[in-house]
C-alpha cells in the first residue's frame, strides 16, 4: 500500500494522480494519467484505463477490461472479464481523434455488464440495470433492464440485488418496483 492508500501490485501501472483511497491495481493493469479512479475500487489484472475515463467509487473491474478517453461509471459497478467499451463510431487509423470528437459512454450506478459484453459508444446504461455476458450494446439500457444477446434486447426486469424481477416486479428481497418512464423505480 502506498503513502496515498493505493495498492499498486509490481507489475500494474498507475500513471494518475487522481485515484481513490483503498484502490487496488493489479498485475498488468495499467491506470493512465488522465483517468480518474474513485475508493475502494478493484482494477484486476490486465484491465486498461486510459485518461479521460471517469471511474466512480467501489467499482470492480475484472481481468481485461478495456476502458477508452469519454466512458464514465457510476459508483457501484461492476464490470465483468473482457468488457470491451469503443468511443469512436467511425475510426481509421490515420484519423486521431480524442476529446469532443468521441461519442460519451455512461453506465450509471449499480449497474452491472457480464463477461465479455461490448459496449458500443455514445451509449447510456441505466442504473441498476444488468447486462448479460456476451451482449453488445448498441443502444440506451433502461434502469433496472435485463438485457442480452447481440444487439443487446431488453427481457425482463432486475431489482437493485440483482435478482431477475417476477410480473409483479416484488423481489423475494423485499423491494418493489413500478414502471415509470423507460425504467423502473423504487417503491417506498
Amino acid at each position: 500500500m502506498s503513502s496515498d492508500g493505493v495498492f499498486v501490485h509490481p507489475d500494474g501501472r498507475c500513471l494518475s494522480d487522481r485515484v481513490g483511497d483503498g484502490t487496488r491495481v493489479w498485475g498488468f493493469a495499467q491506470v493512465l494519467d488522465g483517468a480518474v479512479v474513485g475508493r475502494d475500487c478493484n482494477i484486476c489484472g490486465g484491465a486498461f484505463v486510459e485518461g479521460g475515463v471517469v471511474i466512480g467509487d467501489r467499482v470492480t473491474v475484472k481481468n481485461s477490461v478495456l476502458l477508452f478517453e469519454g466512458v464514465s461509471v457510476g459508483d457501484d459497478v461492476f464490470l465483468g472479464p473482457g468488457v470491451v467499451f469503443t468511443n469512436d463510431m467511425r475510426p481509421r487509423a490515420h484519423v486521431k481523434r480524442s476529446g469532443d470528437a468521441l461519442l460519451p459512454t455512461t453506465v450509471e450506478q449499480g449497474a452491472t455488464l457480464g463477461a465479455g459484453v461490448v459496449v458500443v459508444c455514445g451509449t447510456v446504461i441505466g442504473h441498476d440495470a444488468f447486462v448479460g455476458a456476451g451482449a453488445v450494446v448498441t443502444a440506451d439500457v433502461a434502469p433496472h433492464a435485463f438485457v442480452v444477446g447481440s444487439p443487446a434486447r431488453q427481457i425482463g426486469w432486475v431489482c437493485r440485488c440483482g435478482e431477475r424481477l417476477p410480473a409483479d416486479l416484488t423481489c423475494p428481497c423485499g423491494r418493489s418496483y413500478e414502471q415509470a418512464g423507460v425504467g423502473l423505480r423504487e417503491l417506498p
